[in-house]
């Protein structure tokens, strides 16, 4: 598969194996630039809570894509024992224009900070604002110039309306702390990593997702954006965010899916 070599050429700690591996599907959504936005779906069977995972967002993080990478293969191995099947969505990289610049840049190819995208509220008046007043025009920072204006933000937004995830996991770099946004008892950790909520900005995901739509956003920063923690501290980040999901959210998704079927058993599953 070609996009497996180049994601292996330009990813760290990624061989294209293990791209291979996630058997990525063509969601059919292009970048500006015209490429793919792949996706992966693991799904266990009768699941009824569903997560969507993200990478990349900012193309110059690649550890992100990476670990996503990672989490693929242990979600292909769930353990035997986890309590609520999850529907898992991943998608590794939302921003592969970002990622395959040279340099890789934290923006879209329209120069547009896809994390300050999305459309919250009052996003006119105050996503400007905010890029003029508390990052003085940071060109990295910039948030198009109306919300929603960029496909790849489009795609995601989709994605979120018809998946209708019980929790979004947005991976980072390189701060090394765990941010959350929205309803439910956040994680206070996953593997070294450490709850340090840094508050929201007008046109991110965490106010999109947790504040506005009341979806619970994990955000995790890695320490580095060129380089993936080891396998073992992967593994038990994976762990430790499988034992959250299924405790804090497990009872709320079945008795959720439970209600729908009940009122509409004609709905479609999600796809």
């Amino acid at each position: 598969m070609r996009a497996c070599t180049d994601y292996a050429s330009k990813m760290p700690n990624v061989k294209a194996v293990l791209c291979e591996a996630a058997q990525l599907q063509d969601t059919h959504a292009r970048s500006v630039q015209g490429r793919p936005i792949w996706s992966s779906d693991v799904r266990a069977g009768g699941a009824p809570l569903r997560v969507l995972v993200l990478g990349g967002i900012h193309g110059d993080e690649m550890s992100s894509s990476s670990l996503v990478f990672h989490w693929i293969a242990m979600a292909q191995t769930p353990p035997s024992d986890t309590p609520v099947p999850i529907h898992w969505r991943f998608i590794p990289t939302l921003n592969p224009d970002g990622m395959f610049a040279k340099p890789a840049r934290r923006v879209n190819a329209h120069g547009v900070d896809l994390n300050r995208n999305f459309p919250t509220p009052n996003w006119a008046r105050d996503a400007r604002q905010y890029w003029e007043t508390r990052t003085h025009r940071d060109p990295r920072r910039w948030p198009g110039k109306q919300a929603l204006s960029e496909p790849e933000s489009r795609f995601l937004l989709e994605q979120i309306d018809s998946f209708k995830p019980h929790l979004i996991v947005s991976v980072h770099a390189p701060y090394g702390v765990l941010d959350f946004d929205g309803p439910s008892v956040p994680p206070s950790r996953l593997g070294r990593l450490y709850l340090d909520q840094v508050g929201i900005f007008p046109g991110s995901l965490g106010n999109y997702g947790g504040v506005h739509k009341g979806v619970p956003v994990v955000t995790i920063e890695l320490p580095s954006a060129s380089r993936t923690p080891l396998d073992p501290e992967m593994r038990q980040m994976w762990m430790d965010l499988l034992r959250w999901t299924t405790e804090r959210l497990g009872t709320t998704a079945v008795t959720s899916n439970t209600d729908t079927h009940t009122a509409s058993p004609d709905l479609p599953k999600p796809q």
